[in-house]
């Protein structure tokens, strides 16, 4: 193995740009702190919507939702209202994984969202979440195992929230503790390509953001929370800096950033005040509730769908209609307000955000809120706003990405796209010849 450059990739589920240089200020994190000075750190924008199944598929596979056809966590059946949940077999696009398998080159992926069920490959996978089953999440059999023997946790039990934010806590810093654990076991095998995610923080994030700020109970636990991950990226690069010497590549990436939460707002609720989709029951269960009279209709966070003829049983929305009413409804959207702020930063038509194969499975429009407003598809809420259990939401441009690495130019512009990290990936590792929609920024 020596003889061939690497690639280690550690993913922070929500780690933003701005909270990861406030605890280098604050000394939290002096080992990322040594890192960022000797390479790269960089704002980075993520997909929109800014969830995790779509910006970590975009990630994997370097290319935008057109392509790869993941718009959400949950989706519509064709020709339906019906709800499903995409998975591996869903991703249109080749991940890194399959690529690099091509090219005779290992992977080992550890906790990476939106792989599940996990397929074959060149290494080893196991599924981050939406994982339900350690088995089908794993491949091969053998890590199966090692797993199981460990007390391996695919997720954090966010029902401890009920109970108390201390108990969740510590189901958090357990799940991670498991975490670590595993990936530092497999980090020992072979491997060209190695990504291990950490998902704890973003389940801190969206129930103890407000930890983040002096003055809570739980402040000192967050930091102390993130001084672990800290002592954990330490570790994890002095280990394969031993192994490898120079000829690796050291790469910090989060799938979108994160906020406080002033307001959570329900799309569905506004789009029923202002007289554009109707259910057939008050507060209904199901979207193939909706009423054949409704024009619109919202899955989260932000993604808008029109009532189309041809697409959907009950549309009534002809092709005639369908361009006048997206302009309606980009100001509709625009005008949207709370205390005197207005809610929505921008509306987006559907191919100015995607292109390829899938476009036509996308939504309509995207909605892109200012910091702090925290979008939801929820059908059956009496307001537009509210206020749930969430102190944390997600933002697109608040990203992280950081390169530790022999190659970095000067050139490195100051702001990336999530887009971009597939390619500079194979860049590194010598493969050139893929077409993506994210472009290299090292080369060598």
């Amino acid at each position: 193995m020596t003889g061939k450059r690497k690639v280690l990739v550690v993913g922070i589920d929500g780690a933003s740009f701005a909270l990861l240089n406030t605890l280098i200020a604050k000394d939290v994190m002096p080992n990322l702190a040594r890192i960022v000075t000797e390479g790269c750190f960089r704002r980075m924008y993520s997909t929109i919507p800014e969830v995790s199944s779509t910006a970590w598929t975009t990630f994997m596979t370097g290319v935008n939702p057109g392509r790869h056809g993941i718009f959400g966590f949950m989706d519509l059946e064709k020709n339906s209202y019906k709800i499903y949940f995409p998975n591996s077999d869903s991703v249109r696009s080749e991940t890194l994984w399959d690529i690099l398998g091509k090219h005779d080159m290992k992977s080992i992926v550890i906790n990476l969202p939106s792989t599940y069920p996990a397929r074959s490959l060149n290494g080893i996978l196991t599924a981050g979440f939406v994982a339900i089953d350690l088995k089908k999440a794993t491949y091969p059999a053998s890590a199966y195992e090692y797993l199981v023997k460990i007390d391996y946790r695919m997720d954090v039990d966010t029902t401890k929230a009920s109970e108390s934010l201390k108990a969740l806590f510590e189901d958090i810093s357990f799940t991670l503790e498991k975490r670590i654990e595993a990936i530092l076991h497999f980090l020992d095998y072979a491997w060209d390509l190695f990504i291990g995610t950490i998902t704890e923080t973003d389940r801190l994030h969206h129930f103890m953001w407000s930890a983040f700020h002096e003055g809570n109970e739980f402040h000192q636990d967050f930091l102390d929370f993130y001084n672990r991950i800290d002592k954990f990226l330490g570790e994890i690069y002095e280990r394969t800096k031993k192994r490898f010497g120079n000829k690796f590549d050291f790469l910090i990436v989060s799938d979108h950033g994160f906020t406080d939460i002033k307001q959570e707002v329900y799309i569905n609720s506004f789009l029923r005040e202002n007289g554009y989709l109707k259910f057939n029951n008050f507060l209904p269960k199901s979207l193939e509730e909706i009423h054949p009279e409704s024009k619109v209709f919202a899955l989260d966070p932000s993604r808008i769908y029109i009532n189309s003829n041809g697409r959907f049983p009950h549309g009534r929305v002809n092709k005639v209609e369908y361009h006048e009413l997206r302009k309606e409804l980009k100001e509709k959207f625009l005008s949207l307000q709370h205390d005197g702020k207005r809610v929505i930063n921008d509306v987006f038509f559907k191919e100015e955000l995607y292109s390829g194969p899938c476009l036509d499975d996308a939504p309509d429009l995207l909605l892109l809120a200012n910091p702090g407003y925290d979008l939801k598809g929820a059908i059956n809420k009496e307001g537009v706003f509210g206020k749930g259990v969430f102190t944390g939401a997600h933002t697109r441009e608040d990203a992280v990405f950081i390169l530790h690495s022999m190659d970095i130019s000067n050139s490195m512009p100051e702001i990336v796209n999530i887009t971009d990290i597939a390619p500079t990936i194979l860049n590194l590792l010598g493969i050139r010849d893929i077409q993506l929609d994210g472009k290299a920024l090292v080369n060598i």
